[in-house]
């Protein structure tokens, strides 16, 4: 059976950028309808259905997160992409809070357009909203459902806060955070939406802080042969068998390998809470 041709509205007013999102996405086998503002991309909505936005953020009259919102209100199941070249917190939070699923910098680089709008086409759909509590560039706090949809959205969407620091620092916060984040949804959060993962962000001159808090009842090192810190030390892979038989989560690394990642890890007395600390000086 034929697959069906993927449709995508591209919404921006600069003519440089619309011709070659455009040509990319066109000549990446996508079927592309343009539109120079907000009250065009609407229309063309009511027109034909469409399985992906790719929205610019500042546009004269109606801006991208605005138009956001009105898009979904019409078509539920829309996936959307947002570009700009805004990358301050409260521009890309509120990309977050108005449910778009990804971001991507201009000017655009073709490679990184191409693999995110496929990533975006070929990921489940989450019913479940991410919550924006805080948004200040230096307190940043979220709710986030547990499911690896949005693991992977809110990884995507912070990792542009830490674009500045050096590659080494950049990689090892980004894999500590994933690691934390995906324990704390399976144990705490067992995957299911319904329940959320509180995350905070913190950046100070000298470090940043990470705060993750799941909804479950907690654990002890202890029970935890299915992870690498509870090993015994003549069998430093143990835990992969024990993953494996309890069908859970592959390809985690375990606390033990998280800890060397960063500067400070702490759990509280219950362990469905954890801080880490990286120090950028």
């Amino acid at each position: 059976m034929e697959e069906t041709v993927k449709s995508i509205l591209v919404v921006e007013d600069d003519p440089t950028t619309r011709r070659l999102a455009e040509g990319l996405l066109a000549g990446a086998g996508y079927s592309v309808t343009t539109a120079v503002d907000g009250p065009e991309a609407l229309e063309k909505l009511r027109s034909a259905p469409f399985d992906l936005a790719l929205l610019d953020v500042w546009m004269p009259g109606m801006s991208g997160l605005e138009l956001v919102g009105r898009l979904r209100a019409r078509s539920p199941d829309l996936r959307v992409v947002i570009m700009t070249s805004d990358d301050a917190p409260q521009t890309l939070l509120k990309a977050v809070a108005e449910q778009a699923d990804r971001y991507v910098p201009k000017p655009l680089d073709a490679k990184r357009l191409l693999a995110t709008v496929q990533r975006v086409l070929t990921a489940r759909p989450s019913q479940h909203p991410i919550e924006v509590v805080s948004a200040r560039s230096d307190w940043i706090e979220l709710l986030v459902p547990c499911e690896r949809a949005a693991a992977e959205r809110i990884q995507d969407f912070l990792s542009h806060l830490d674009a500045g620091l050096p590659e080494d620092v950049r990689d090892a916060v980004g894999r500590a955070f994933h690691e934390l984040l995906m324990n704390a949804m399976e144990w705490g959060g067992r995957f299911d939406p319904a329940r959320k993962v509180r995350i905070s962000y913190l950046r100070f001159r000298r470090m940043l802080l990470y705060r993750i808090a799941d909804p479950g009842q907690g654990f002890r090192f202890e029970d935890l042969r299915h992870a690498a810190v509870g090993n015994d030390p003549g069998q430093p892979l143990d835990h992969l068998r024990v993953r494996e038989e309890k069908g859970m989560r592959a390809g985690g690394f375990g606390l033990a390998l998280t800890r060397a990642l960063v500067d400070e890890l702490l759990y509280n007395e219950a362990h469905n809470e954890v801080v880490f600390v990286k120090y950028l000086e």
